[in-house]
């Protein structure tokens, strides 16, 4: 099966060591997030196992044969080299160059063929090349080279490219775009193993979708790092944890993980209390007879147990930093009104006709492909850039406050990170500002950093922060969840879900629209639609349309019957709400079986103990038990098994759906 293996992996930074001893093995199937504090080492080692980078000591085991890809947080495309006359690749060619492996299996069969031509039939050498031949030919088939063009246009497309895009220098694009191009490449590859870091950040709503589908029907082995809450819950199965330089492994979704760890904190911090309790009480056993000679036998057998204690190490708690805004100044009901707006650049309308209105207290999410004029239009409401139509007007005492990656860039200041915030902050806060840095990733000497010298991101981060401390009632805010992880969008969700007056904003982080929108605005073809709900509102207002619309364009077209196209599509629709539906059991039936091996652990380390060998009615309970848990066990395994078979054989009739749909 292929895989990759960390066997004992250790990484150091002069006296700091990042890994310590960390065993991991990827390989197909498995769907594993990787997770740990900023710096903790997560790059590093997903560099490791992709064979980019060694480690101190250690081992890294690739079974044979098996395909890596990787896609690193950043990646850009290089530009022609006159010098060595390497020409700059366009975005085809740069989708092509994945299909090398196919290209070089081409041109050895192509010498093998040359070769037997020369041979006889009767010849030992020729029965051996044929046998060769035929292997190489079963590889190039699964590499999937001779549908290449479909499999390219499918996955650019899917992540947002469009037909026009294939003749574009792929250095023209932007860096956004660049990490789609990588993305693009790694899946083309057809990899064995896929490592990917950060995949969704710069991939909009519909492309993380379709990223979301393409992994939970990928066979392969994935690895990934994501600040994406929704993305990992939907995507991943398993969580490594990388804590305190060493790693551990949970079984389910992120949420599932977040609360085994919780719930792994709050026993390790209960044994902690209960030793400190008991160490307290011999600790004054020992200081009230240390002069006593009559009990100096019993004070030296305390000293003895106090040495010999295994202590329970209370592991370094992150602070939970909850941020509350200013009290913002009142404003009338009706915050903003926006009728007719329009927009074009040169010959290109963004939109036209578009109309908002927005009331006290709203959470209104934008929403639209990429290019549908999100961001443009918040620039045009906080008032930095004017319609080419239509007016708009303030409501009664309304303060807005706007945030873009695009200002923040901008920003130029002298002085310390710190000295910027404290000048804002309000008095009330000016006491918890180094704990608002350390929310929004600004620790240690960073807060005394100079504003001119912060990158990008970090300039984001502090400027959304700075946003964030000024009494406004109304927040503009586009794309604020960028450059953060996933503890600091817990504090700005948690302080805009607090926030009394009203937020405008555009993200394409799932969870954070579940969670705080209340209103969606969707630009879609030049024009806006407003759905009065929250996202879960909108999507199924969506499903129900496209649904209605089905049946009326296979009318209009004069079909009584669906095509082959639309048949294969809905059966590949059905194929898989079936199979996330088995992984969805199959993941409740793991949980189950862990935590039967767990209990059956428990059972067996009671049975193990001298007293429950001296109490029989004990002991007859203890078996009974581990009898019970054996057999349910036993059934649990049988069912894992049963969904395990069913799922390989539905991934087995979709791949050949797909082969079929290739093939035409």
């Amino acid at each position: 099966m292929p895989l990759v293996s960390l066997a004992g992996v250790s990484v150091s930074y002069g006296e700091r060591k990042l890994l310590d001893s960390v065993n991991l093995t990827v390989g197909a199937g498995m769907r594993m997030a990787l997770v740990g504090a900023n710096g903790s080492g997560k790059s590093t080692l997903m560099r490791i196992m992709a064979g980019i980078s060694a480690p101190d000591s250690g081992a890294v085991v690739t079974e044979k044969d098996t395909r890596v890809s990787y896609v690193p947080q950043s990646w850009t495309a290089r530009s022609g080299d006159p010098e060595s006359g390497r020409a700059e690749q366009d975005l085809r060619g740069e989708a092509e160059s994945a299909f090398a492996r196919g290209r070089l299996l081409v041109a050895e069969l192509a010498a093998l063929e040359e070769r037997l031509g020369t041979l006889s039939s009767q010849s030992a050498e020729a029965d051996s090349l044929l046998w060769r031949h035929h292997a190489l030919q079963e590889r190039l088939e699964a590499s999937g080279y001779h549908a290449r063009e479909e499999r390219i246009t499918r996955v650019l497309g899917g992540l947002g490219f469009s037909r026009e895009d294939l003749e574009r220098p792929s250095s023209a694009f932007s860096a956004g775009w660049q990490m789609r191009i990588a993305l693009a490449r790694a899946i083309l590859e057809s990899p064995d193993i896929l490592l990917l870091d950060e995949p969704t950040n710069y991939l909009d709503i519909e492309a993380r979708t379709w990223l979301e589908d393409f992994l939970r029907d990928f066979p392969g082995g994935i690895l990934l790092v994501s600040h994406d809450r929704y993305f990992l819950d939907v995507t991943v199965r398993s969580v490594a944890e990388i804590y305190m330089s060493r790693l551990s492994v949970f079984s389910g979704n992120y949420s599932r993980y977040e609360a085994a760890r919780s719930a792994e904190l709050e026993s390790i911090m209960a044994r902690y209390a209960h030793q400190q309790e008991e160490i307290a009480r011999v600790e004054a056993f020992i200081r009230r007879f240390r002069f006593n000679a009559s009990k100096a036998r019993l004070v030296q057998s305390r000293v003895k147990y106090l040495g010999g204690l295994e202590r329970v190490e209370v592991p370094p708690v992150q602070k939970t930093i909850r941020f509350s805004f200013p009290a913002p100044p009142h404003s009338g009901r009706v915050v903003l009104e926006a009728s007719g707006l329009s927009k074009s650049y040169g010959a290109r309308s963004v939109f036209g006709g578009v109309n908002v209105g927005v009331s006290r207290g709203d959470k209104l999410v934008v929403v639209g492909i990429n290019g549908a004029g999100k961001s443009t239009l918040l620039r045009i409401l906080s008032g930095g850039e004017q319609p080419d139509g239509g007016a708009m007007k303030w409501g009664a005492g309304v303060v807005p406050a706007f945030y873009s990656q695009e200002n923040a860039d901008s920003w130029t200041s002298d002085r310390q990170v710190i000295e910027e915030v404290e000048e804002k902050a309000p008095t009330s806060l000016v006491p918890e500002v180094r704990a608002l840095l350390g929310a929004f990733l600004f620790k240690g000497d960073d807060v005394f950093k100079s504003v001119s010298v912060l990158s990008g991101g970090e300039k984001s981060r502090l400027a959304l922060l700075m946003l964030l401390l000024r009494p406004a009632n109304l927040l503009i805010l586009d794309e604020p969840t960028n450059h953060l992880d996933l503890a600091s969008k817990n504090v700005l969700l948690a302080a805009l879900q607090g926030f009394t007056g009203t937020v405008i904003f555009v993200s394409h982080d799932r969870h954070f629209i579940d969670i705080l929108a209340t209103a969606v605005l969707e630009l879609r073809g030049g024009s806006a639609r407003l759905f009065p709900g929250d996202y879960e509102y909108y999507l199924r207002r969506q499903s129900q349309e496209r649904e209605a619309e089905e049946p009326a364009r296979v009318e209009d077209a004069g079909e009584r019957t669906p095509t082959a196209a639309q048949r294969e599509r809905r059966e590949e629709k059905r194929l898989k709400s079936a199979l996330r539906t088995l992984e969805r059991e199959e993941e409740v039936v793991l949980a189950m079986l862990e935590a039967l091996e767990g209990e059956r652990g428990e059972i067996e380390g009671a049975m193990a103990r001298p007293d429950a060998y001296a109490d029989g009615g004990r002991m007859r309970e203890l078996s009974t038990r581990h009898g019970e848990n054996q057999r349910t066990h036993g059934e649990a395994m049988a069912r894992w098994e049963e969904l395990a078979a069913r799922a390989g054989e539905l991934k087995a009739r979709l791949a050949g759906l797909r082969r079929d749909t290739a093939d035409r």
